[in-house]
């Protein structure tokens, strides 16, 4: 009996090499569900696949249904976002948002607006400029984890509730990573929290709300881009489980 066939629209976040000439494709599905599906020969050069398959593209997928996983049956490309791949700098900030979906999301399990949301980061990080690259990054990592149920609480204490006004940008704001979110003076003492500055606690609150074109426009310094996503990277270790290494390979190589 043939195998049942279903078309679905995804984004590429990882490949995998599979014996000699195959490839799993991990994707992130048009419901905000994790696809996972093998392309036969894709690795081979003349295979239509070796194109139209690259990490970070919007494709349209003719899938058949597998015992273990799916099998790639035709490919054909969306959105290719060709300069996430070919430019280091957008390379690198684009890294961090598709390894945080294929650890976040899962087979079955729809998110709403998370494809969309990733389709149109991906789509202003490529147009965009290598200096504005890290804070599309950030808004991006600041949204998805919200879409996915981890929203810091950035404006009123996760002890008592009360609203927490933000001083000067160099003095210090106390988070508590493990409890959810920003701490008031009241509170510190019960709750274990650390340290950080007022001023990047307002740049996450103006990240997770602006739009990705009002983002570019705010014309975020890479100093401040890379404050909330030093942020972003122990709130992914304490409710994710582990640091993103593509965010630490950010951190330490120098490209901004």
């Amino acid at each position: 009996m043939a195998s049942a066939t279903y078309t679905t629209r995804a984004l590429v976040l990882r490949k995998t090499k599979l014996g000699e000439s195959d490839l799993i494709v991990t994707l992130l599905a048009e419901d905000g569900s994790q696809l996972r599906a093998v392309a036969k020969g894709a690795r081979k050069p003349a295979s239509p696949f070796a194109a139209r398959l690259e990490l970070y593209s919007v494709v349209d997928l003719l899938c058949s249904e597998g015992r273990n996983l799916d099998i790639v049956k035709e490919a054909r490309i969306v959105a290719s976002h060709e300069r996430l791949r070919r430019d280091l700098e957008h390379a690198a900030c684009a890294a961090p948002i598709a390894e945080l979906l294929d650890r976040m999301t899962q087979a079955g399990l729809e998110t709403p607006r998370l494809f969309a949301l990733t389709e149109a980061a991906l789509t202003r990080l490529d147009a965009a400029e290598p200096s504005q690259a890290p804070a599309l990054c950030a808004a991006c990592l600041l949204k998805a984890l919200a879409f996915c149920g981890l929203r810091p609480s950035l404006s009123t204490c996760v002890g008592c509730g009360a609203e927490v006004a933000l001083g000067r940008p160099d003095e210090l704001v106390f988070v508590s990573y493990r409890e959810g979110g920003i701490v008031c003076p009241s509170c510190r003492a019960s709750v274990e929290a650390v340290g950080i500055s007022a001023g990047t606690v307002a740049w996450c609150r103006a990240l997770l709300g602006s739009t990705f074109d009002e983002v570019v426009a705010l014309k975020v310094d890479p100093s401040a881009s890379f404050a909330v996503l030093r942020f972003c990277q122990e709130w992914i270790r304490e409710h994710v489980g582990a640091p993103l290494k593509s965010l630490t390979f950010l951190f330490t190589s120098g490209l901004f």
